[in-house]
């Protein structure tokens, strides 16, 4: 018989874990990023009929944002991270 060298039962829970609180975190910072980016780049009053440009300032601004975000993780989460959570 063949060996298998399947991962830990453990390890794989605490993978997939880690991926969950990873993608959740990284949704959420995403939602708040592109939010504030409509409300900067079109205006609250009008963020609703936003123009081709400024929803193109909203994408910038969105990316601008992980950028930041992801940088402060480094700073605040683990070194090897791009995310805030101290668990991943």
């Amino acid at each position: 018989m063949s060996s298998t060298s399947l991962p830990n039962v453990q390890t794989v829970v605490k993978t997939a874990q880690t991926y969950a609180i990873d993608l959740a975190e990284r949704v959420i910072w995403t939602f708040l990023t592109a939010a504030g980016g409509v409300a900067l780049a079109a205006g609250p009053a009008s963020m609703f009929s936003a123009s081709f440009w400024q929803t193109v300032g909203v994408a910038g601004i969105a990316a601008a944002g992980s950028l930041v975000k992801g940088l402060f993780a480094r700073v605040v989460g683990a070194k090897n991270s791009a995310s805030t959570a101290a668990s991943v």
